[in-house]
């Protein structure tokens, strides 16, 4: 079997292990220590967090989608091909280093995503650019940490409790579509999108292409009028 090869490392905000990019033949690994956050063979659950809100939204005029994450780019990739050329994609990533992995080693995953004139990259704190204007997004796409539990950063705890899902919230046009990924389930997260103000469905959907194996949780948020 061909061995791991380590690329490259970054510090993780507040974190106290370093995220590491792995390569194994065409397979891409990018890891929190020994904990895999994700894996360029499984992107099945990445494309659904995109696909399911901009079904819904793709019909709005001009529509504006903030993701939270660039991760492999699958999110972003699928994002773009469900929005019209007129829509605006802003994709906010803390860690620089993954923005350089995007343009670098992992270029052929990304294609030509990042060069689309409908997307801007933004090497910004998410909350913080949810907290910057309210009514202002269509659509915000969470792939951050590990989902509501954080496991990256303590600090990402901050976009899933009652504050955080308060500022999602005004950060929505009216019926917008606050989009969650989840490695798995969570109760507590589902009760906190109600008591926020959103009309909330989870789907569970594979992590891979195939429809095979794990499943994810894509919760959609819709932001209730009044």
């Amino acid at each position: 079997m061909i061995p791991w090869e380590l690329l490259d490392s970054a510090k993780a905000p507040g974190g106290r292990h370093d995220l590491r990019l792995l390569r194994r033949g065409q397979e891409f690994s990018i890891r929190l220590g020994h904990n895999e956050l994700m894996n360029s063979r499984l992107s099945g659950s990445e494309k659904a967090l995109a696909t399911l809100p901009c079904a819904r939204i793709g019909i709005r005029k001009s529509p504006k989608v903030l993701i939270g994450g660039l991760g492999m780019g699958f999110t972003l990739g699928a994002a773009l091909k469900s929005l019209p050329a007129e829509a605006k994609v802003v994709v906010s990533e803390l860690v620089p280093a993954v923005v350089a992995w995007a343009r670098g080693p992992m270029a052929e995953i990304f294609g030509e995503s990042l060069a689309d004139p409908r997307v801007e990259i933004r090497e910004q704190d998410v909350g913080a650019v949810i907290r910057s204007a309210q009514g202002a997004w269509d659509a915000i796409l969470l792939d951050v940490d590990n989902g509501p539990e954080a496991m990256t950063s303590a600090g990402n705890d901050g976009l899933y409790d009652e504050i955080g899902l308060g500022s999602a919230r005004a950060a929505l046009k009216a019926g917008g579509i606050l989009a969650v990924w989840s490695q798995g389930p969570d109760k507590a997260f589902a009760k906190r999108l109600h008591f926020a103000g959103f009309t909330v469905e989870d789907h569970r959907v594979y992590a891979s292409d195939n429809g095979k194996g794990a499943r994810h949780v894509i919760w959609l948020a819709t932001r209730k009028n009044g």
